[in-house]
């Protein structure tokens, strides 16, 4: 599977961005996706994710009711809405999939790297205050 992500760029604070994660598979039903972001400095962050069975969606405390993530199988993309962002919102996002269908889906469980089999190649986000 291979992720291409792109939408990212220059931002004033308060504005928004829609980043777009492209993927080689026919569909992602059954893949669990998500997005990270990682800071000049700082280890890689969980963002948002939805469960492989698509009925669950996660956010990170710092980004829920700001984000909103989605995913359209018919078009092997996913999406992350952001919006009123701010400075720290500013790095490099990638998008996740992973192909492991657990029993119980936990935030936990999907906010964890080591869940996500494949990643993209990550788009910058910068916002300016």
């Amino acid at each position: 599977v291979q992720l291409q992500a792109s939408g990212g760029g220059l931002v004033l604070s308060g504005g928004s961005l829609r980043l777009s994660c492209a993927a080689s598979v026919q569909t992602f039903s059954g893949y669990s996706v998500a997005w990270f972001r990682q800071a000049p400095g700082k280890e890689r962050e969980f963002v948002s994710a939805i469960s492989w069975s698509g009925g669950s969606t996660y956010y990170a405390d710092s980004v829920r009711g700001r984000f909103t993530m989605s995913s359209d199988n018919a078009k092997n993309t996913m999406y992350l809405q952001m919006n009123n962002l701010k400075a720290e919102d500013t790095a490099v996002y990638l998008c996740a999939a992973g192909s492991a269908r657990p029993l119980l889906n936990s935030a936990d469980y999907y906010s964890r790297s080591s869940v996500y089999d494949y990643w993209g190649q990550g788009t910058q986000v910068t916002v300016s205050s």
